[in-house]
């Protein structure tokens, strides 16, 4: 049918218009996005596209630090297939939370860098890879200043130590050789059982232990399991090591003190329950204790008020279960932040994920994930209740503040995303992905359709007037806010070779409330992001220059907070200043306290 007149042949043509531009609005929006092997309404585990086990973490400076063992950097050695058999872990992972919901990646220590001086005489004294870390930090008494240790094992013949000033580094090796090996006093002997998987506190008192040991006989009472003082320097052992007589034990040793008792946990042993009934009997009477004998693979726990007398310590009981998941092993951290404690924990979910995908090959295995979900403790009693673990993890104990800097390595969960160290680009001219060298600084590679999630972010009631992004390459990047799939509330177009700040823009009533917001590249070419920031409406953001002369340089440090003398604050430092031309930019150095 034709249109009778001209006026019904434009509204004809203002249809077909309206009509294609919302087809294309669609299609933008219908784009193919990166698969998830992460729930967005899930908090476990921590990251969703690292793997990494054997948790250990610290509380500072508002933060909750999270360190693991690489399984990722085995995962790239093996060409992403196979069995993980721990021999090219080289390297410990660090993440960190304000909210225990949106972690920062913050990159790999490099171990083997760090101790590649180490003597190799007797061979039991020298570094060949580093699992299990476990970390712990003080005030120094007479200096004033933040110390920070690191520990972890070398295979099974001994632990080794690193020293920082700051949770993130730079780390340093203060010694020669391992901390504790086979000569140790009192430790396990060669060719018997092992000296790893250490776990190391600092009591009320500032004195610094360690325990340590396992793969003993699968038995009731293998006698693997041990304690030791540490020096005031914390990098030497003072004296013997003691035995620890915990039932069943196998690995996973980690220590706490709460109400002024030493809390020692562990993972049990696969012994038989049914061929020891007996004996367990028997030390129930002997102990005056009325528990089950641990089910395998399970987390338990003793209390002890003198850690070197072993007839002192009192098994509580289980307190984490088998983390399932298709994971064959067990090993975590009771870690208390913000006046709460918490389960740290791995499990192999992410990877079962993936296999269900068939995006990585049925052979695949075991490649753990860091996993933490609330506790209960009595600190008058120091008894802990038994945990619960799953993927629903924790709830955000505070709102993420859009009007402060945030590092594009934050996010809750992820899909398609990789992350890059730009300092060993600008050294060494290559890329460095995870499993590669020690990284301080990273951003984050996003290609056609890959996105990230963050989660509480809190825009107040006025709402936010501008959005600024730090980012190079060519590409645009969208804000979705609520589901991945939703329209745009904003969009922004990245075309530079250099890493700068790109700033748009926004509607007020689009960013007001506290929101769920996922940055989605609906095109990437080489394009990386740094970091963002929202500007409040009817905020002005950096101050604009006068008389040509650079104005209000700020410094924030990596949870946005600012920073009244960044000289002061030793770790990596983000500065935003104003050119004498009246651009604004963003920039990360590292402070290192001497």
């Amino acid at each position: 049918m034709q249109p009778e007149n001209d006026n019904e042949n434009g509204n004809m043509k203002k249809l077909f218009i309206a009509a294609a531009l919302g087809a294309a609005c669609l299609q933008a929006n219908a784009q193919t996005l990166a698969m998830e092997y992460k729930g967005t309404s899930e908090a476990n585990p921590i990251s969703s596209n690292v793997f990494c086990a054997d948790p250990t973490g610290l509380e500072y400076n508002g933060r909750l630090y999270v360190y693991g063992s690489n399984d990722h950097q085995q995962f790239i050695a093996n060409g992403k297939k196979g069995e993980n058999n721990y021999g090219e872990i080289k390297s410990i992972v660090v993440f960190s939370t304000a909210d225990m919901v949106n972690w920062t990646f913050h990159g790999t220590i490099d171990t083997k860098k760090l101790c590649s001086a180490w003597t190799t005489n007797p061979w039991w004294h020298g570094y060949g890879v580093s699992w299990a870390p476990s970390v712990t930090w003080r005030t120094n008494s007479e200096t004033g200043e933040d110390e920070f240790f690191l520990y972890f094992c070398n295979s099974s013949h001994g632990v080794g130590v690193l020293t920082a000033s700051s949770p993130i580094g730079p780390w340093k090796s203060p010694n020669k050789e391992l901390m504790i090996t086979y000569d140790t006093p009192g430790a396990n002997k060669q060719g018997t059982n092992a000296n790893f998987d250490p776990g190391v506190t600092i009591d009320d008192n500032g004195v610094g232990w360690i325990s340590f040991g396992g793969l003993g006989p699968s038995t009731l009472m293998p006698n693997a399991a041990r304690i030791i003082k540490l020096k005031p320097s914390m990098t030497e052992v003072d004296g013997s090591a003691a035995i620890i007589p915990a039932p069943y034990h196998f690995e996973a040793n980690e220590l706490n003190v709460i109400g002024g008792k030493y809390v020692y946990t562990y993972c049990s042993n696969w012994a038989s329950r049914s061929e020891t009934a007996s004996e367990w009997n028997t030390y129930k009477a002997e102990h005056g204790i009325n528990l089950s004998a641990p089910n395998t693979c399970t987390m338990c726990y003793m209390v002890s008020d003198t850690p070197m007398d072993p007839n002192s310590w009192v098994y509580k009981g289980v307190y984490g279960p088998h983390p399932g998941n298709g994971t064959n092993n067990n090993h975590s951290h009771l870690q208390q932040f913000q006046g709460r404690y918490y389960h740290l924990y791995h499990n192999a979910a992410m990877q079962e994920k993936m296999k269900a995908a068939g995006v990585i090959d049925g052979s695949t295995s075991v490649y753990r994930s860091l996993c933490v979900n609330e506790a209960t403790v009595d600190e008058s009693t120091a008894t802990i209740s038994q945990v619960k673990t799953d993927l629903t993890g924790c709830e955000a104990i505070a709102n993420m503040n859009p009007y402060e800097l945030q590092e594009a390595e934050t996010m809750a969960t992820s899909g398609g995303i990789e992350y890059e160290d730009f300092t060993n680009i600008k050294k060494n001219g290559r890329i460095s992905n995870l499993g590669n060298d020690a990284s301080q600084n990273m951003q984050v590679q996003m290609f056609d359709g890959s996105w990230f999630q963050v989660r509480k972010v809190d825009f107040g009631s006025t709402g936010a007037g501008k959005f600024m992004l730090r980012a190079k390459g060519e590409g645009t990047v969208q804000i979705r806010a609520g589901r991945k799939g939703a329209p745009a509330s904003a969009t922004i177009n990245i075309s530079s070779t250099e890493m700068s700040d790109h700033e748009v823009e926004v509607d007020a009533t689009k960013f007001q409330g506290v929101k769920t917001l996922y940055f989605v590249a609906t095109e990437a070419n080489n394009l990386f992001l740094d970091a963002w920031q929202f500007t409040e409406g009817g905020g002005s953001g950096v101050e604009t220059i006068e008389n040509g002369k650079a104005v209000n340089q700020q410094s924030y440090d990596l949870s946005g907070r600012r920073l009244s003398d960044a000289q002061q604050h030793s770790g990596i430092v983000i500065e935003q200043y104003t050119d004498e031309n009246g651009v604004k930019h963003s920039r990360k150095t590292v402070n290192v306290k001497q």
